[in-house]
């Protein structure tokens, strides 16, 4: 005989295992989301400042944003899941990644406990390095 609770239970462990693999899955297509986002910011960056002023180097498991005294490094980390963007004298933010309904990805900053949208994890991830004179 089994119990209502077990039967429960284990369906509840079967959808987030469900879950969790989907969300692992897409990870790496979630940074490459990220990354065309982050080069798109470069490019601006560069066309107001000039060419050589920043540049985006890596794989499909972590890139790098660089300036000539700047530089963060955004890495895929499975245990989150999601990412962490390591700044130079600062804490790593930390990025979670999930799945929406209609298979849409979330961000949500760990450390603020914040869903972000995109426009605001590009300001988080280049604010620093782009513009460290300027206040938050």
């Amino acid at each position: 005989m089994t119990f209502q609770w077990l039967q429960m239970r284990i369906s509840e462990e079967n959808d987030r295992r469900r879950r969790e693999k989907s969300t692992l899955e897409r990870l790496p297509k979630a940074l490459e989301e990220v990354r065309t986002n982050v080069e798109n910011c470069v490019t601006a960056y560069c066309d107001a400042f000039g060419r050589d002023t920043a540049r985006v180097t890596g794989d499909s498991k972590v890139f790098r944003v660089s300036t000539a005294d700047q530089r963060v490094e955004v890495t895929l980390d499975p245990l989150i899941p999601g990412f962490q963007v390591h700044r130079a004298g600062a804490d790593p933010l930390i990025v979670e990644v999930g799945l929406l309904p209609g298979e849409k990805l979330y961000f949500r900053d760990k450390t603020r406990d914040q869903y972000v949208t995109m426009e605001e994890l590009t300001r988080r991830v280049l604010d620093r390095i782009f513009f460290p004179k300027l206040a938050e």
